[in-house]
């Protein structure tokens, strides 16, 4: 049984042995390119979509139907200007048999500063949703946001137009009903996160806070679904599924992080489902542990 546990090993040999349509969600945030290069060795950015299509392949073969796959990625500047490997990843993922439904932005909030000769620091990173088919399993009340203090005056003195539908002139179907909205508490987000960083493992070289995992767990999956972060570092998404009472399984390639995953994961307390998710597989990993 691999529900519930960190697998050390290469992704792309260990997901050949799981079942197809076997996982809800797929939150990852692989190696960038040319970083992590102690663990993952580099992946130079023009050779990056080689390297990852073959892992993106097998992420389609076990995700379910309705599942979704939220892919963290950013790029990177070579040469004075920003690389194209983002681009090209989206492009051949969508000949893959993708589906690019949307993008979410991941705002860090406590981004400190920093000065080059010609940019800014970036605060901010993407949040790419793939989807097998059109129709996927999303869950948008979980997500809910506070309506915000603008909604004292503005929804207290509502316009004509506020309370009708505005329809463009191409019949897009784009526009506002603002007395929707009237007498809620709560509201649907926007897709840009505002979120600090978080460093739980400074060994690590790209942690991403609880927060980020646990808001797109709550929006795709339910109580008892199996989550699968196939680079899962110092297993933060493994440790989000586990609170949320999720099933999770964690693949990383180094053994250090295998290690830290699985230790925070008992410091969490963890809880073990039975559900149809679960399923048996014979795997022997590279090192003999499963």
């Amino acid at each position: 049984m691999f529900n519930n546990q960190i697998i050390q090993g290469d992704c792309k040999e260990i997901l050949q042995t799981f079942p197809d349509n076997s996982v809800d969600l797929i939150f990852t945030s692989p190696p960038y390119a040319d970083q992590r290069k102690n663990t993952y060795g580099g992946i130079s950015p023009d050779k990056y979509v080689d390297w990852f299509l073959p892992r993106s392949e097998q992420f389609l073969r076990i995700l379910k139907p309705k599942g979704t796959f939220i892919l963290n990625i950013k790029e990177r500047v070579v040469r004075g200007e920003r690389h194209t490997y983002v681009i090209e990843l989206i492009l051949k993922m969508r000949e893959q048999g993708w589906l690019w439904t949307e993008e979410f932005m991941w705002h860090k909030k406590n981004s400190y500063p920093g000065k080059w000769p010609n940019r800014f620091r970036d605060s901010w990173e993407r949040l790419l949703q793939f989807n097998k088919q059109r129709k996927f399993n999303m869950y948008q009340e979980e997500v809910m946001v506070p309506v915000g203090d603008w909604a004292k005056t503005r929804l207290a003195k509502l316009s004509e137009t506020d309370k009708v539908r505005d329809e463009s002139s191409v019949n897009s179907g784009f526009g506002k009903n603002v007395s929707n909205w009237v007498g809620r508490d709560m509201v649907y987000p926007t897709n840009v996160l505002h979120m600090a960083t978080e460093c739980f493992n400074r060994n690590h070289s790209a942690t991403f806070p609880l927060d980020l995992p646990n808001w797109f767990i709550k929006l795709f999956t339910e109580e008892g679904d199996l989550v699968l972060d196939p680079f899962v570092g110092s297993g933060t998404t493994a440790v989000a599924a586990q609170t949320l009472g999720r099933n999770y399984i964690g693949i990383d390639i180094s053994e250090d992080f295998c290690r830290i995953a699985e230790d925070r994961l008992e410091i969490s307390q963890p809880r073990l489902f039975e559900s149809p998710n679960d399923y048996s597989i014979k795997q022997d990993s590279p090192n003999g542990t499963t």
